[in-house]
């Protein structure tokens, strides 16, 4: 089996490499950067036109990732930075894929929960529409995975994802940051819910979307215990024995977000996202609670 990931470069599409790696699949990374991927077969491409990497894809398997981090200020000239750097690479895959005599075997595009919005106190699965905003995170969401419409699968997974915990990761280590400097109490109300998902999950849902002819569409990729946040950062002082957290109400979060450059929505807003499609088939989390969860990626596990 050949597995292309585009935007595989980064840490979570190196993650997923190594994954699928060690079981033996044959991983081609298309990326823009000249320094080699440590995990996988490494192919440039410019993320605009079709060009020889485009024959990568005849029978292979097709996971999209492509995209610039989202931890930045929600401006208008960001906003079209998301959005480019998703639907740009995604129309290329799409025109190479045409190209082929045959489709890839199957598509595993990657997007994200936050397409919901604030969703407050609702119960979201993978029936609930899109919200309209905001647009950093809503927005965004939508045309990357309208983007994608355009490529041609024999099957088609688009994979909604919660916020990944994996050390080394912006979010995962932003939060251990404001843990371990006593500022890790609840932001805003703190009753906004967190979708959450350990990285190990993260990349047994992929193998199971690439390999599960049962599954096409909509997937949430989401812990089947969402928590609030005021619960997420209890269990991460806990985790840290830091028994002393200070609370960040939400004007104190708009302040230090322009500090930080980062877009305080994404700590104010909260969606309860559960896995529906993945619990209907059979999947099973190995780390389904946040707890033991932060306790093997904080206490170094031996996958590590």
């Amino acid at each position: 089996m050949r597995v292309v990931i585009a935007g595989g470069s980064g840490s979570l599409g190196q993650r997923i490499a190594r994954d699928l790696i060690g079981r033996g699949v044959d991983v081609v990374v298309l990326s823009r950067s000249a320094t080699p991927v440590r995990w996988g077969r490494h192919v440039r491409w410019d993320g605009r036109t079709v060009g020889s990497w485009a024959a990568e894809l005849s029978g292979a398997a097709l996971v999209n990732l492509c995209g610039e981090l989202v931890f930045r200020p929600a401006t208008p000239a960001n906003i079209e930075l998301l959005t480019r750097s998703r639907t740009e690479p995604t129309r290329a895959l799409a025109r190479a894929c045409a190209s082929l005599d045959g489709p890839p075997r199957v598509l595993v595009q990657m997007s994200t929960l936050a397409i919901y919005g604030d969703a407050g106190e609702s119960v979201l699965d993978e029936s609930a529409p899109p919200a309209d905003g905001p647009p950093q995170m809503a927005g965004v969401a939508r045309a990357w995975e309208e983007a994608s419409a355009e490529i041609i699968a024999a099957r088609r997974v688009t994979l909604r994802t919660g916020i990944v915990f994996d050390p080394g990761t912006p979010a995962f280590d932003r939060i251990a940051g404001f843990v371990r400097w006593g500022l890790g109490g609840r932001m805003g109300s703190g009753r906004q819910w967190i979708s959450w998902l350990h990285v190990d999950d993260l990349c047994a849902i992929v193998r199971r979307c690439l390999d599960d002819p049962g599954l096409s569409g909509i997937v949430h990729a989401t812990s089947p215990e969402p928590v609030r946040n005021s619960d997420l950062m209890a269990a991460f002082r806990r985790t840290l024995h830091r028994p002393v957290g200070l609370p960040a109400p939400a004007p104190l979060v708009r302040v230090g977000s322009v500090f930080m450059r980062a877009d305080p929505m994404l700590a104010l807003t909260g969606r309860h996202c559960v896995p529906a499609r993945l619990r209907d088939a059979g999947f099973e989390f190995t780390h389904p609670e946040l707890e033991p969860a932060l306790a093997d990626l904080l206490g170094g596990g031996a996958h590590r």
